[in-house]
């Protein structure tokens, strides 16, 4: 398994509030740059577009202490959707055959592992940036 190594450390912060802030930032960066949707653009995918509104209708189903330990991957989550050429974990849905799910792993600058999560619909091929969570080291 193949992992990428961030240039970024996680987001400081002890509250979930702290680290919300930082990673609306990050996110607002991203959000000026493009028109409509937010987007990152893949190397992995051969610069297509990966959207990011799906990670935070997703993080709000979530309890506010995970949702602070996902926040804190996010700017190395951003950074590794970018930049990563490293082949992920390819599963598809068990629900729905046209839903791939794309695994990348990822190390921040600090040395933690984390996880990111894509979901890719083969029948618009729109891919969406799903989550982030921490992973112990394989």
């Amino acid at each position: 398994m193949h992992v990428y190594t961030s240039k970024y450390l996680r987001l400081p912060g002890s509250s979930y509030d702290e680290v919300l802030k930082r990673a609306r930032a990050e996110y607002h960066v991203v959000a000026q740059s493009s028109k409509r949707q937010p987007y990152v653009r893949s190397k992995y995918f051969n610069s297509s577009k990966i959207f990011l509104d799906v990670f935070w209708t997703h993080l709000m189903q979530k309890h506010p202490k995970e949702r602070r330990k996902r926040l804190r991957f996010y700017k190395a989550a951003i950074e590794l959707l970018r930049s990563s050429r490293e082949v992920p974990e390819v599963s598809f849905s068990a629900d729905d055959r046209t839903i791939v799910l794309y695994r990348f792993y990822g190390m921040t600058k600090d040395g933690e592992h984390f996880c990111v999560q894509v979901k890719e619909d083969k029948r618009t091929s729109r891919r969406d940036f799903m989550s982030v969570f921490a992973r112990k080291p394989q």
